[in-house]
């Protein structure tokens, strides 16, 4: 991964903030208390890079997806989103992980899990755009071996970059009842309608990467941006659940670096005050969240505050914004033992080892990007990672993906708000 050059004592102050907050279990072993509603996020990397392959996987018997259901069963979060499991529109590959996983007690896990409510819906990964975004002179077909294309040409000339329709999808899961009639989808958004969007300048010509042909039909979420409502026994609660592009995999331009930024934005945009007449969802209905909603963003948004690459300033608006309750960093003791061997082996980090989320290898090290940002107008009364240290036999568990669970626990507390 490219390494941010951006130094400003903003992403310092915040780290030095958090690595003073207050200390929460490395683990979340038992269940939230009665007074408590959890909410999680997890990249389970259940895709598959054939259409229907996850399914399939499901179908025969999966070690990964066993143990993301035990650290679910582990954890068990009320409502969870999940990244990175594919989506279908039968939701095949979803009620098999509730009926032979979630719902069967794990290895390692706890009790069976079952979920009475979710959501899942289209998202634009390995959707042909019939443009060659990655200009490299052909438009992918969208097909195996179509014009001959290769696996690279097909994902990088979709919407979202997938192998198929539906790689790296969302689900949502919940205890509680979601209001799926009322729940918005931005994956059509375009990104040129974000005002002062970060359009791609490639540095080889000093022109725009897109030109004026392409950029107007280009769509900003990589995969989709969901705003989930759940009537909790508290009231109602936002679930805006995403998982923008990682901010690599480009060249100079800087492409998915920025679209990442703008990705994170949305959200800033649509917490903030203001008609937003440009911030249109999917039915056509544009505008922002009402003020006074109360909400949690969640997901691998795919950007650390401080280390790693990508627009630090994106991330650390979204977690300084006014709406955004200010809380102690989920940490887990596995993350920090992880972030300081990589230390240890050269990989240096600003940001506290405790607050990582996943473990990407021996190139990159580990980073915090997997987020549960509850809004102002909630009480935060715990959150974690789930990632033991390796003595912990909970280790055992917790591999199924490189990213680990992370989880807040919200008091319920009636509100009248929408």
């Amino acid at each position: 991964m490219r390494m941010s050059i951006h130094r400003s004592s903003l992403f310092l102050l915040l780290t030095m903030l958090s690595a003073c907050a207050g200390r929460e279990p490395a683990t979340a072993a038992s269940a939230p208390a009665a007074t408590a509603l959890r909410v999680a996020t997890y990249n389970a990397s259940l895709y598959d890079d054939a259409a229907g392959g996850l399914v399939g996987r499901l179908r025969r018997g999966d070690e990964g997806a066993r143990k993301i259901a035990a650290v679910l069963q582990r954890v068990r979060p009320d409502l969870v989103l999940l990244n990175e499991f594919d989506y279908d529109a039968e939701g095949r590959a979803a009620d098999l992980f509730q009926r032979d996983y979630l719902a069967r007690p794990q290895a390692g896990g706890g009790a069976a899990l079952h979920y009475p409510y979710r959501y899942l819906a289209e998202v634009n990964t390995g959707v042909p755009s019939g443009l060659d975004l990655d200009r490299n002179g052909t438009v992918a077909s969208g097909r195996n071996g179509g014009n001959g294309d290769t696996a690279r040409d097909r994902g990088n000339d979709a919407w979202g970059y997938g192998l198929h329709p539906g790689q790296y999808g969302m689900l949502v899961l919940s205890r509680f009842p979601i209001d799926a009639a009322q729940a918005r989808s931005f994956r059509l958004l375009r990104w040129a309608a974000m005002p002062g969007a970060r359009r791609p300048v490639d540095p080889a010509t000093g022109g725009y990467w897109h030109d004026d042909a392409v950029w107007p039909r280009l769509r900003l979420s990589s995969k989709s941006h969901w705003d989930v409502p759940v009537d909790t026994p508290a009231g109602r609660l936002h679930l805006l659940a995403s998982h923008p592009t990682p901010p690599v995999f480009d060249g100079p331009e800087d492409r998915n670096g920025a679209r990442n930024a703008d990705e994170i934005r949305l959200w800033r945009e649509y917490i903030s005050p203001g008609a937003h007449g440009w911030l249109c969802d999917d039915a056509g209905v544009c505008g922002g969240l009402a003020d006074g909603a109360r909400f949690v963003i969640a997901g691998d948004l795919n950007n650390d505050p401080a280390d790693g690459d990508g627009h630090h300033e994106a991330i650390v608006e979204l977690l300084e914004h006014p709406r955004v309750l200010r809380m102690p960093t989920p940490r887990s003791d596995g993350g920090a033992q992880a972030a300081r061997a990589y230390a240890a082996a050269g990989i240096a980090r600003r940001g506290a080892p405790e607050h990582v989320t996943g473990d990407f290898g021996p190139r990159t090290g580990a980073l915090r990007l997997d987020y549960v940002l509850p809004s102002t107008g909630l009480e935060v009364r715990g959150s974690g990672v789930f990632w033991p240290p390796a003595s912990d036999p909970d280790a055992a568990i917790a591999d199924g993906s490189d990213h680990h669970l992370v989880w807040v626990d919200l008091a319920l507390q009636p509100s009248s708000g929408p």
